[in-house]
C-alpha cells in the first residue's frame, strides 16, 4: 500500500459512525493537500523541450532569453537554466579553441588569457536580471501561501466555534458545510503546514459529526449518495486499465483519487469492501505504470550505449590526417551517416543525455570547421599554384622566338620540370592551364621530332657501317697473315671510331657483336685484348689532339668512372665480410666474390693507364 492509500485507508476508517436522527445531511469533508510535483512524462515533455536550446547559437540563446524577461514570467527557472548550460558550453568551446590555437602558435600556456566576449557580459546581466524578478516571484508565492494558510487557519477556528455551540448544531450544518467549501477551494499552503492543518481540519470535521443529532434516513441517503459516487470512481479507474497511454492513464488516476478524497463516507458495513476494490483497481494502473518506466529505462540506457558508442566512432576520425579532397569527402559521408544514425535514436537517461549531445555535437562542429578551414586554405593554394603555371606557360611560348632549337629544349624541360614542382589547381582551371602548356611544349617536340627524322636516317647509316665493319673483322681468314691480319683489325677499329651514334635500341647489340668479333679475332691472331684496346683508345686521342675542351672532358669522364670502380671495389670487399665461407657453398660465392674483384682491379689499372696517357698528350 502506498502512501496516498493509506492516506485514504485511514480517513475511511477514522470517520464515526452517525446514528443522530437529525434531519441534515451528513458530509464527511477532506481537503487535498498541496504538493508541488510533477509526474515523469511531464519531466520527459521538458526535457525534449529545454534539449533544444543545445542546438542553438549563442546570438538564439541571448534571444530566447530576452523573450523569456520580456514575458515577465519568473517560473520558468527550468528553461533559464538550460539556456545557461548551453550558453556556457559553447562559450567554453569557444576558449578552448582559443587557447589550442594559441599553443599551437608557440606561445607558453601559461601565459593565455581568453578574449573578453561581451555577448558574456550581457549575458550575466540578463541571467541577474532573471535572478532578481525569480527571487521577487517565490517571495510573492510564499507570501500567497502564508495567506492561504492563516484563511484556512481562520476557517478551522469558525468550525470549532461551530463545535462548541452544542445546542444549536443542528441550525449550523448549511454554514458547515459553506466552510468546508470554502476550506477545500483554497489549495495552496505552504508544504510544511499542510499535515498539521488536514489534521487539524479533521479533528474539528469529526467532531462536528460526533456532537452534530443527525436524521437517520437523511444519513443514510448521504451515505447511499457517496457510495454510488465511489461505485463510479471504481469503474473509471478499471476503465482506465484499457486506456494505451499507461502515462495518461495514471495522470487520470491521481485525479480519480483526489476526486475519492473529496466524497463523503459510506456506509461502514461497504466501507472496507469498496475501498479494497477501488485499490485493486490503482494497483492495476500502478503496476502498469511502474512496468512501463522500467522498460523505458531499459531503453533509456540501451540509447546511451548506443549514443556513447557513436561519440566514440565519430572521434575515432583523426582530422589532421585528411588532406586531399576526396579523403575529407569521404569522412563528410561518415559524420553525416552518424548523425542521421544519432537521429534514429531516443532519449538516453536525463542525467547523461544533454552531456552525449553536447559531446557528439562538438565532435561535428570541429570536423566542418577544419573542413571550411581547409577548402579555404586549398582555395588560396590553387590561386597561387593558377598564377605560377600561367606564368610558366608564357615563358615556354616566348621561347618560340629563340633559334637555338637545343637551347629551347633544354628550357622547355627545364620549364617542365618546374611544373611538376607545382600544386594543383582548381579541376575547373586545370585541363584549360595544362593544354595551354602542352601546346606550347609540342611547338617544340615537333620541330625536334622533324629534326631527329633527319638524325635517324644518319644513325641507320651509321648501323650499316657498324655492321659491315664487325663483317669484315669476322671475314678475316684464319690463314691471314698475323701482321696483316693485325693491321687490317686496327684499320677496322680506327674506322668504327670515326662512325657516329646508331639507333639507340641497337647500340648495344651493335656493340656486343662489335667486341665479340674483336675478341675471336684478337683469340685467333694472339692480340692481347688490353693492348688491343689501349691501342684503340691511344688512336682515339690521337683524333682528338689538338682540341683541348674534348680531352679535358674525356679526362673528367676517366676520372668519374675511377671513382666508380673504386666504390664499387670498397663494397664488393665490405660485403666479403659479412660471408660465413666454411661452407661449400660459401667458399664457391667466395670464389665469385674475387673473381668480381680481380676484374675490378683490372679495370682501375687500364683506367689509370688510359689517364696517364691522355696526361702525357695534354702536356
Amino acid at each position: 500500500m502506498n502512501e496516498l492509500e493509506k492516506t485514504f485507508s485511514q480517513e475511511e476508517n477514522s470517520t464515526p459512525e452517525i446514528t443522530a436522527d437529525a434531519a441534515i445531511v451528513a458530509e464527511t469533508a477532506a481537503s487535498v493537500a498541496e504538493v508541488e510535483s510533477e509526474s515523469v512524462e511531464s519531466d520527459d515533455e521538458n526535457n525534449q523541450s529545454l534539449h533544444r536550446y543545445f542546438e542553438m547559437t549563442k546570438e538564439e540563446l541571448m534571444s530566447a532569453m530576452t523573450e523569456i524577461l520580456e514575458q515577465e514570467v519568473a517560473n520558468q527557472h527550468k528553461d533559464v537554466n538550460a539556456i545557461k548550460q548551453a550558453f556556457y558550453a559553447i562559450r567554453k568551446a569557444e576558449v578552448e579553441a582559443e587557447a589550442a590555437s594559441f599553443i599551437e602558435s608557440g606561445d607558453d600556456q601559461a601565459t593565455f588569457s581568453s578574449t573578453p566576449d561581451p555577448n558574456e557580459a550581457r549575458f550575466k546581466e540578463m541571467l541577474n536580471e532573471f535572478k532578481s524578478k525569480r527571487l521577487n516571484y517565490l517571495e510573492e508565492e510564499e507570501k500567497r501561501r502564508q495567506e492561504n494558510l492563516t484563511f484556512k487557519l481562520r476557517i478551522i477556528d469558525e468550525l470549532k466555534t461551530l463545535v462548541e455551540d452544542i445546542d444549536n448544531i443542528n441550525m449550523h450544518f448549511p454554514k458547515f458545510q459553506q466552510l468546508q467549501q470554502d476550506f477545500k477551494a483554497i489549495t495552496d499552503i505552504p508544504a510544511g503546514a499542510v499535515t498539521d492543518t488536514w489534521k487539524n481540519y479533521q479533528l474539528v470535521v469529526e467532531q462536528f459529526y460526533d456532537r452534530l443529532k443527525m436524521n437517520k434516513e437523511l444519513r443514510d441517503l448521504d451515505f447511499k449518495k457517496n457510495l454510488e459516487a465511489k461505485r463510479a470512481l471504481i469503474d473509471e479507474a478499471k476503465a482506465l486499465e484499457s486506456v494505451e497511454d499507461v502515462v495518461e492513464a495514471f495522470k487520470k488516476l491521481q485525479q480519480l483519487h483526489d476526486q475519492w478524497r473529496e466524497i463523503g463516507p459510506v456506509s461502514k458495513e461497504y466501507r472496507e469492501d469498496v475501498w479494497n476494490e477501488f485499490k485493486e483497481a490503482s494497483t492495476v494502473i500502478n503496476k502498469r505504470h511502474q512496468e512501463f518506466f522500467e522498460s523505458r529505462k531499459e531503453a533509456e540506457k540501451a540509447n546511451e550505449d548506443a549514443k556513447t558508442a557513436l561519440c566514440e566512432e565519430i572521434e575515432t576520425i583523426n582530422i589532421d590526417e585528411l588532406k586531399t579532397f576526396s579523403a575529407w569527402d569521404e569522412a563528410t559521408k561518415k559524420i553525416i551517416e552518424l548523425q542521421e544514425r544519432w537521429k534514429t535514436l531516443g532519449f538516453a537517461s536525463r542525467k547523461v543525455n544533454n552531456v552525449l549531445f553536447a559531446r557528439f555535437r562538438k565532435t561535428c562542429d570541429e570536423f566542418f570547421n577544419r573542413k571550411a578551414e581547409y577548402f579555404k586554405n586549398t582555395k588560396e593554394t590553387f590561386a597561387a599554384n593558377l598564377e605560377k603555371k600561367i606564368a610558366l606557360c608564357e615563358k615556354a611560348e616566348a621561347l618560340k622566338e629563340c633559334e637555338d632549337l637545343k637551347k629551347a629544349m633544354e628550357e622547355i624541360v627545364r620549364l617542365q620540370a618546374e611544373w611538376k614542382k607545382v600544386g594543383a589547381v582548381a579541376r575547373k582551371q586545370s585541363d584549360a592551364v595544362w593544354q595551354r602548356f602542352m601546346a606550347a611544349c609540342n611547338y617544340f617536340y615537333d620541330a625536334r621530332k622533324k629534326q631527329a627524322t633527319a638524325q635517324r636516317q644518319e644513325e641507320q647509316a651509321n648501323l650499316a657501317a657498324k655492321r659491315e665493319i664487325v663483317a669484315a673483322i669476322k671475314a678475316i681468314g684464319a690463314d691471314t697473315e698475323r701482321g696483316e691480319a693485325i693491321k687490317q683489325i686496327r684499320e677496322l677499329q680506327s674506322k668504327w671510331q670515326t662512325i657516329g651514334h646508331v639507333p639507340f635500341k641497337q647500340k648495344d647489340r651493335i656493340y656486343e657483336e662489335y667486341r665479340e668479333a674483336l675478341k675471336v679475332a684478337n683469340d685467333t691472331f694472339d692480340i692481347k685484348e688490353t693492348r688491343a684496346r689501349m691501342a684503340n683508345f691511344e688512336n682515339q686521342i690521337n683524333e682528338l689532339k689538338g682540341d683541348e675542351n674534348k680531352m679535358y672532358r674525356e679526362r673528367e669522364r676517366l676520372v668519374r668512372a675511377y671513382e666508380q670502380k673504386k666504390n664499387e671495389l670498397k663494397t664488393y670487399e665490405n660485403n666479403m665480410g659479412f660471408f660465413n665461407f666454411d661452407s661449400k657453398s660459401g667458399n664457391s660465392m667466395l670464389k665469385e666474390l674475387e673473381r668480381k674483384t680481380q676484374r675490378i682491379k683490372d679495370d682501375m689499372a687500364m683506367i689509370e693507364q688510359k689517364i696517364n696517357l691522355l696526361d702525357s698528350k695534354m702536356d
